[in-house]
């Protein structure tokens, strides 16, 4: 398997996780209603609506970024000449990759950190916070290895993975 093959099959499989955790706040909310309605409390419910949706969140940021859904600013873009616009962009994606280098730096001490102090959630499902954690983690280091990549990308002159935003309003 070629690392573009792998790489590409590793945004989706992390997009395809943050579906499932997706439907996972969806699961946990609808119960959370539904027993509170019976009259019946399910601790912890609350907590794993919150750990899913972070989940989501975390693991969708590389397979949105890498399907050119983050937000960007073209204007100034737009504006600049090829060799100007690529420039730019190439410093877009060195700063982005800072930033994701720290989110991911960070976001694996703390996982470190919590398993370490044996942290726990003040819910009632008294969850190690290391364990939902491990998601935000793995998905702003999956997130930092597609900046990664499309910087590598770019600095080989190879245009942007996708450009839905030009797409959807041209």
């Amino acid at each position: 398997m070629s690392l573009r093959r792998f790489l590409d099959a590793l945004y989706t499989v992390s997009g395809a996780l943050a579906g499932v955790f997706t439907v996972g706040v969806l699961v946990a909310v609808t119960l959370s209603i539904a027993t509170r309605q019976l009259g019946v409390h399910i601790g912890g419910l609350d907590a794993y609506a919150g750990y899913s949706m972070a989940a989501a969140g975390f693991l969708a940021l590389a397979h949105t970024f890498k399907k050119g859904e983050h937000i960007r600013v073209t204007l100034l873009l737009a504006a600049l000449p090829s060799k100007g616009r690529l420039r730019l962009d190439i410093f877009a994606l060195l700063v982005a990759c800072a930033i994701a280098a720290n989110l991911c730096w960070f976001s694996g001490k703390l996982v470190l950190d919590s398993h370490a102090y044996n942290d726990i959630s003040t819910s009632d499902d008294a969850t190690p916070l290391w364990i939902p954690q491990l998601a935000m983690a793995l998905g702003a280091l999956i997130f930092f290895i597609a900046v990664v990549d499309e910087t590598v990308r770019r600095f080989k002159g190879i245009p942007e993975t996708a450009q839905a935003e030009e797409t959807h309003y041209e």
